[in-house]
């Protein structure tokens, strides 16, 4: 049986609560502070700009690691998550920031509310990004500008596919998967198609960045070698685009 969008978007929103608990606990989702904070402020800085304020949006917030690095960096933070066990701890972290509990494709915010919405790993999770795009781009305001942080986590070349680790099956991975295999990009969210449909979505002034490095050489030394050498093999990028 063929199982509807609605159906699939419950099993998303159940598989992150599930992990809530652990959430920070796993490499590349907490950011540690020091060095590894350090990269992520510059990498933001880089293609946001000086906050000076500005009303940003954090889609999937999960726990609140990407919305405390935008208030650090003095943006006026709103978060959003479909999880409400991930907003729980968000709250723990930020209480004066607002987060919000609504679908990141269909957030029902007002429209131009927003000057700044930033993502980190949701991307290849949307089952309709066309959809999801076009209501990012109705939320920010006139100039606003979209920063997604995301990667093909699908496809790997040959050096990847030796480095990934022979892990055991586990129920966890088996959700994973089964969850992959139907959203819209099961076969792996590259930078260019993303790209494509930012610009249908009515995007403009559209980059693509694939230099993480900084990132990645602060999380070497917790991730040890094999994994940090894997991260840097796949392919991770940050696109910034701008309502017109």
């Amino acid at each position: 049986m063929t199982l509807s969008n609605r159906t699939l978007r419950d099993e998303i929103k159940e598989y992150w609560s599930d992990r809530a608990a652990t959430f920070d606990q796993e490499l590349g989702h907490r950011i540690a502070d020091g060095a590894e904070m350090q990269a992520w402020r510059a990498l933001f800085t880089q293609h946001l700009g000086a906050a000076r304020g500005r009303r940003l949006l954090d889609l999937a917030s999960g726990t609140g690691e990407i919305a405390r690095l935008c208030q650090d960096l003095g943006f006026k933070v709103t978060g959003l998550d479909w999880a409400e066990p991930m907003l729980e701890r968000a709250r723990a972290k930020m209480p004066d920031v607002t987060f919000v509990q609504a679908d990141a494709e269909r957030t029902m915010l007002p429209t131009a509310s927003f000057d700044v919405i930033v993502t980190r790993h949701l991307v290849w999770t949307l089952v309709d990004p066309a959809a999801a795009f076009a209501e990012w781009h109705r939320l920010l305001a006139p100039n606003g500008v979209l920063l997604v942080v995301d990667g093909d986590f699908v496809q790997r070349n040959w050096f990847a596919r030796l480095l990934a680790p022979k892990s055991a099956a586990s129920q966890r991975a088996s959700r994973h998967q089964d969850i992959l295999s139907r959203v819209y990009f099961s076969k792996g969210a590259r930078a260019d198609a993303v790209a494509a449909l930012l610009s249908t979505a009515g995007f403009t002034e559209i980059s693509v960045d694939h230099n993480l490095r900084a990132v990645h050489r602060a999380q070497s030394r917790a991730l040890g070698w094999r994994k940090s050498l894997l991260r840097r093999s796949e392919h991770r990028y940050v696109i910034a685009a701008r309502k017109s």
